[in-house]
């Protein structure tokens, strides 16, 4: 697999304020002395003003990641549950059916899905009550740090990057209406012309209010109503301004990605939001078309006028450590080939007038890196042979790189090629990313499927599991979605013996990988509006009761979770993006992964718990109440009661197949309950917790879900069925 420096993960760790201009942050030194005086003449001043670049050093890192050591010799004794449950001291505590007593015979636990827990604190909590052991899970956790990185992008959002957002679009287009009447009358007159109507689309998603130019007031209005109606796979108005292209060589949009989902759904603000960044986001300023790179050099050099650039960095930083980076060309990039080529004579009377210094320019774009992930609609390779050329571009807030998706590129058509009956891989599965990293149990899952048997799905397959097997910590911690990754990756590693029993069978690992793509679909729900996204081409009871219950033991679980928790806090409060009581939640999130550590540490070095460890335990379900309550406050909840409207499960689409028409959506519905047979005090008993239901299925491109629509789904019983494989560990 090739690696960038500019989109690639490996190269580079994440870096602080002001990395962002990596080795060309440049400066506009003067402004456009008197404006335009003559708009239409091709020696206007404002065409003439030199434009000078200078460059500053990057500076540290965003946020540290420091991961406690785990130190376990795991020597929990081997045992198996008697078929007649002799061997349990507690089996009375709980009515269970006679398929749920089988599994716990034969696996030492069972999931049982049912419709009755909206959210994981709701079942810790009744459980509690009963009293009833409970059983701490790695699922109630990781959907714990998705409820926080969830309210902290929103807070971020609805506090500093959507002001900051609409701050930058009105000097952006005010540059660009300065732009166009400067290069009237010359070569360059269409490409300030697309770019005016470029940033009046966003100006209107943002405030409607904004007036739009003349000049491309119809081309906006067009954009806008296809915008709005999500029309589906279309040409762009704006983007093809200037000529009426056939759908083989204009540039074509996909408005049903502007449909708002996640959590942009929750206000006008955040709509607003969301429509005006995936804007910002897809359009590509492609570098095959001469005119659509003017526009693109237009924009990089309004970036470096006044105080542009700060204001585009207040949104494209703090997203990078959420997210990543842009997986397509920057304004970096360019104003790197700019300054090289053309120094202190950059001007644009020196750009209308084309030349050599041009002609190479346009030769050093062509060397740019393309994007690893295409998400771009194009025809496939019997009608655009060059998928690059056709992909490779220019955005000014692009979306961003992430690892799942340049996965799923190389395992769809056009990557693998057909099967052997000729059929294409038009949708991945969520399998592949789990299988890429090293799971062979979702290999072996992928390959009963018949997922496995296209042309080159083996070969790519190897080599994506050599690349993410060599990554080092440094990027796999480099931003909160990497790193989110990077915690999940325990799950995916076989228990050896020293495990307790029912961790050491095939739907135990099963159940791992439920939990794996149960939060990833959180992750995915969370960063909708800025990963890219593929496509393919075309109280107590009244008596004393033994509660005691158990820890999931998976300490390097544990162990991530609270480094990635001190990593958002730290990070976000360098930006000062963090308010004390957030400060205050994200410590307390800390503690309790690390105590959670602690506890799995114990357990399977054989070592008694204390007192205050089990109490811990019993009062779970408080402390996930607690948090709950905290992550969703920005949204008007402050009681329990509130459970039923915010409920756990979430939706995302996370691919497109243009050809069909189709997205692949992931989803989580409500909270399973699972009863696992677990060692206490050298005895077993049954303790009762709670895991991600999950669910992978197909929706119409046009009809994206939101969470509400996937809740009426759920509650109306028109869910589709969980994937199959998940059968080996669930009974009714």
């Amino acid at each position: 697999m090739q690696v960038n420096s500019e989109r690639s993960p490996a190269l580079h760790r994440l870096p602080g304020k002001g990395f962002f201009r990596r080795t060309v942050v440049f400066l506009l030194l003067a402004l456009l002395a008197g404006g335009c005086t003559n708009p239409a003449a091709p020696d206007s001043q404002a065409r003439q003003e030199k434009i000078s670049l200078a460059s500053t050093a990057p500076a540290g890192d965003f946020a540290a990641y420091a991961e406690e050591p785990v130190r376990v010799t795991p020597t929990v004794p081997e045992y198996r549950v008697a078929a007649d449950f002799s061997n349990i001291t507690n089996p009375d505590m709980f009515q269970l059916s006679g398929t749920v007593r089988t599994k716990l015979a034969q696996n030492g636990f069972a999931v049982v899905p049912g419709s009755t827990h909206p959210e994981f604190f709701t079942l810790y909590e009744m459980s509690r009550y009963q009293p009833v052991p409970l059983f701490v899970t790695t699922d109630s956790l990781l959907h714990n740090y998705h409820l926080f990185f969830s309210h902290l992008l929103r807070v971020t959002e609805k506090e500093k990057l959507a002001p900051t957002l609409t701050d930058l679009t009105r000097v952006m287009l005010a540059q660009a209406e300065k732009d166009y009447a400067a290069l009237r009358g010359t070569a360059w007159e269409n490409a300030a012309k697309r770019n005016l109507g470029f940033f009046a689309v966003a100006g209107q998603l943002l405030d409607p209010s904004l007036a739009v130019p003349a000049a491309v007031k119809e081309a906006v209005t067009a954009e806008l109503a296809l915008i709005e109606a999500h029309a589906g796979i279309t040409l762009s108005p704006v983007m093809n301004l200037g000529h009426t292209p056939d759908m083989l060589e204009g540039y074509k949009e996909d408005y049903s990605q502007y449909i708002p989902r996640g959590h942009y759904t929750g206000s006008d603000q955040l709509k607003a939001y969301f429509k005006a960044m995936m804007w910002y986001g897809r359009p590509t300023f492609r570098l095959k078309e001469e005119d659509e790179t003017r526009s693109a050099v237009l924009i990089t050099l309004a970036l470096a006028r006044d105080e542009n650039l700060p204001l585009w960095e207040q949104i494209y930083e703090p997203t990078c450590f959420f997210v990543g980076r842009s997986d397509d060309i920057t304004a970096y990039q360019l104003m790197e080939l700019l300054n090289e080529i053309y120094g202190d004579s950059l001007s644009l009377q020196v750009l209308a007038d084309g030349g050599a210094q041009w002609d190479a320019f346009l030769a050093a774009t062509a060397e740019l890196p393309p994007p690893a992930i295409n998400s771009i609609p194009i025809f496939d390779e019997t009608i655009q042979p060059d998928r690059e050329e056709e992909i490779k571009g220019f955005r000014f807030l692009g979306q961003r790189f992430t690892l799942d998706a340049a996965v799923f590129q190389r395992l769809v058509y056009r990557d693998i090629k057909e099967d052997a009956a000729g059929e294409r891989r038009m949708l991945p599965k969520s399998l592949d990313l789990p299988a890429a990293l090293g799971s062979a149990a979702a290999y072996e899952l992928l390959a009963d499927m018949g997922e496995t048997g296209y042309g080159k799905y083996p070969e790519n397959m190897t080599a994506l599991r050599r690349f993410t097997a060599g990554l080092d910590e440094a990027t796999w911690t480099q931003n909160l979605y990497w790193g989110w990754l990077h915690t999940l990756r325990p799950l995916l590693t076989e228990k050896s013996a020293g495990y307790p029993s029912f961790m050491r069978s095939e739907a135990w690992t099963r159940k791992e990988l439920n939990t794996f793509l149960g939060s990833w679909t959180e992750l995915k729900h969370d960063t909708i509006l800025y990963a890219k996204q593929v496509y393919a081409e075309a109280g107590g009871g009244a008596e004393e009761v033994d509660d005691r219950g158990y820890v999931e033991p998976n300490p390097v679980l544990y162990a991530r979770l609270a480094a990635l928790a001190r990593m958002t806090r730290e990070g976000l409060a360098e930006r000062e993006l963090l308010g004390d009581t957030d400060r205050a939640s994200l410590e307390r999130l800390e503690q309790l992964a690390l105590q959670l550590k602690a506890i799995s540490e114990k357990e399977l070095n054989n070592t008694p718990l204390t007192e205050a460890e089990y109490e811990l335990i019993r009062s779970y379900g408080a402390s996930l109440e607690h948090f709950w309550i905290e992550a969703l406050r920005d949204e008007g909840v402050d009681h329990p009661s509130a459970v039923y409207d915010k409920p756990a499960a979430v939706v995302a689409d996370v691919a497109t197949d243009i050809g069909s028409g189709l997205v692949l959506e992931e989803g989580t519905g409500y909270v399973s309950a699972i009863y696992a047979v677990v060692p206490v005090d050298g005895s077993l008993r049954i303790a009762i917790g709670g895991v991600y239901s999950y669910y992978e299925f197909t929706q119409p491109l046009n009809e994206r879900l939101t969470d509400e629509q996937w809740h009426r789904m759920l509650t109306d019983g028109n869910a589709p069925a969980a994937p199959a494989w998940t059968q080996s560990f669930t009974a009714e």
